[in-house]
């Protein structure tokens, strides 16, 4: 009896302690992304205050390919040891899945959500031409000419065209759909009015309005941001309307809470580093962070708001 009695003991000890040990190598964070692009960037960002605050070498691994399938795939498809880990965006998680019913994983039931780590929002670009110069001029505007504005994408199925069908449900417009091959190509025709608006990243959309070839009118995100200041949020026009790129931390399904709450709290530790906070801003994205639990509800709102405006907006990837 003495025997088994510490035998259990042992096992109970090992169990609390066995937490404590993670990590005991270095961790793998997966981009599911080319290398150079923002996401990129982030991961390499923070993965260097993370390993500091987590006690282990954090190994950036790039698998880009098929939108950011691939990588999310092999994460999906990993040990939930923790040292497999997922730096996953809006598109892989929250538009793909809902655009391509013939993803390889389940973007809810293959994963461990650990944290929501940072929100990209957009900016509204008019031409200088247009004769809005606020939000409700622009709604005001293309109600009066309904089928006769149009708005610029960088393709179908992205959170650029996504951004503005949103938009433009929310205001009750009809706008025609432009798509380009990325956001870049279609400057010269908004410089020139060629287009009458574009949803466009912070970092590339600002320079034009600071060198006074474009005209901001407000910025996607839920409330104003510090990236923009002066601009309104668009919310404060339409209540409830919010588009981001969203940024989280993931593990495979069935990674152990206690390690969960390890990388969490580690994640958080580095996102509060006054370095890491001025490179994400020079990136045009806010540090976010949040619990799992947190992390696990913003998904299922975001997935949502998406599944329901490419339902009722027939969007597809052709």
């Amino acid at each position: 009896m003495v025997s088994v009695a510490a035998s259990l003991l042992a096992t109970s000890a090992s169990a609390q302690t066995t937490p404590m040990s993670y990590p005991t190598k270095p961790i793998r964070l997966v981009v599911p992304f080319p290398a150079g692009g923002a996401t990129d960037i982030f991961a390499r960002t923070l993965s260097q205050k993370l390993a500091e605050k987590i006690g282990s070498a954090v190994v950036v691994e790039n698998k880009p390919g098929a939108g950011g399938t691939l990588g999310s795939d092999l994460v999906a498809k990993s040990p939930a040891d923790g040292y497999t880990l997922l730096l996953a965006t809006s598109s892989t998680h929250s538009i793909g899945p809902n655009l391509n019913p013939k993803m390889p994983y389940d973007a809810v039931r293959d994963f461990t959500p650990i944290a929501q780590v940072g929100n990209a929002p957009s900016i509204m670009l008019v031409p200088n031409s247009s004769p809005a110069k606020t939000i409700q001029e622009w709604i005001d505007y293309a109600k009066k000419n309904p089928g006769r504005l149009n708005y610029a994408s960088s393709g179908n199925g992205t959170i650029v065209q996504l951004t503005a069908e949103l938009f433009k449900a929310q205001a009750g417009l009809f706008v025609v759909h432009i798509p380009y091959k990325g956001t870049a190509l279609a400057m010269p025709d908004l410089i020139s009015g060629k287009i009458d608006v574009l949803f466009d990243s912070l970092p590339t959309g600002l320079p034009h309005v600071k060198d006074g070839r474009l005209r901001a009118l407000g910025v996607t995100s839920a409330q104003r941001t510090s990236m923009a200041p002066g601009l309104p949020a668009i919310s404060e026009v339409l209540p409830g309307y919010e588009s981001n790129t969203w940024f989280g931390l993931f593990g495979p399904a069935g990674v152990r809470p206690e390690i969960v709450n390890r990388v969490n709290a580690a994640a958080l530790q580095a996102l509060g580093d006054p370095e890491v906070k001025d490179k994400l801003l020079r990136l045009g994205i806010e540090p976010i962070g949040t619990s799992p639990a947190q992390f696990g509800t913003m998904l299922a709102s975001e997935s949502a708001k998406w599944k329901k405006i490419i339902s009722e907006r027939k969007i597809t990837l052709d």
